[in-house]
């Protein structure tokens, strides 16, 4: 597992965001204070504070995640 910062301040990101991390067979979870939601379910992120930067947790190891970590550059903090 892998934990990174990332930025989601508009509702396109949001979006987009989701349909990047769909793309992929293995779980994503979003950290914001004590709450956990799964990233692939958008109603989920947009029950979390998104002013400030959310942590997100990567379920995977080795090759699939520099896959991953180029594809969430754009919302990398």
């Amino acid at each position: 597992m892998k934990t990174v910062q990332i930025s989601l301040n508009s509702i396109d990101k949001v979006k987009s965001f989701v349909n990047d991390i769909s793309k992929f067979d293995f779980d994503f979870d979003l950290v914001s204070g004590r709450y956990v939601i799964d990233a692939k379910s958008i109603m989920g992120i947009f029950s979390l504070d998104l002013s400030k930067p959310i942590d997100l947790n990567i379920h995977s190891e080795g090759e699939n995640l520099e896959t991953v970590l180029s594809v969430l550059n754009p919302y990398l903090v």
